[in-house]
């Protein structure tokens, strides 16, 4: 399992010490939808981890195993997350693997992810 994570030292210093940004990738958990968790994490992870190299801080995978009320279903079937420096890092590592990237998703899903870009904050 591919698993990198910030120091928590660095967690809780005060926000004009360090800057971070997430890049959330949520999966919708729809009627159909299909996710190889086990692809994700032994090789799509890996090889976004490989091409975004030093700049990616950390990286991570969810799978969702439940929803918000009892026996209700996961509302995403998975999240990952990468964690950069600045926006401007992501997207200059990201770009020119966009394609790579992007591309590999129909081997472990049949849906399109939800981006999102977060600033840190704790």
């Amino acid at each position: 399992m591919v698993r990198a994570a910030v120091d928590s030292t660095v967690r809780f210093q005060r926000k004009e010490e360090w800057a971070m940004i997430k890049i959330s990738v949520l999966y919708p958990n729809t009627e159909g939808s299909k996710f190889d968790m086990d692809y994700y994490v032994n090789k799509h992870m890996p090889m976004v981890q490989s091409r975004l190299g030093s700049s990616c801080r950390g990286l991570g995978a969810e799978q969702g195993i439940a929803g918000g009320e009892p026996g209700a279903p996961p509302t995403y079937s998975a999240m990952g997350y990468l964690l950069f420096d600045s926006v401007e890092a992501f997207q200059a590592s990201f770009g020119p693997n966009a394609e790579a990237i992007m591309g590999d998703v129909p081997n472990y899903t049949n849906v399109s992810p939800v981006i999102q870009i977060n600033d840190v904050k704790l």
